[in-house]
């Protein structure tokens, strides 16, 4: 089983609205076919009165094992239906990656 799909099925026991699992390792400097960097989109009402900080440390337990082995970033946009729907269904887009290349030093 893919890492992306492992990853979508345990995300799916928080019942979600909307639950979007991208593999954007392509966007990085890894090996071809890597399953090391995703941008998770989780929507759901088991998020209502829990702070953000909470619901990534939530993700985060969930995650455990991937994030200690195979998964090098992991981008979380996690909403309660209600703060969704004021985004007009629409989550922040990732950052341009550099590439792994270090800053200059100025």
């Amino acid at each position: 089983m893919a890492l992306q799909t492992h990853i979508e099925n345990k995300l799916a026991t928080l019942s979600p609205n909307v639950l979007q699992v991208e593999n954007e390792s392509h966007l990085h400097n890894v090996p071809a076919n890597s399953e090391t960097h995703f941008k998770v989109t989780l929507v759901s009402e088991s998020f209502e009165g829990m702070m953000p900080v909470k619901r990534h440390q939530q993700i985060y337990a969930l995650l455990a094992d991937e994030l200690s082995g195979p998964v090098h970033a992991l981008a979380l946009h996690l909403y309660t239906p209600g703060e969704w729907s004021a985004r007009g269904g629409q989550r922040p887009n990732s950052p341009d990656c550099l590439g792994g290349q270090r800053g200059s030093g100025k």
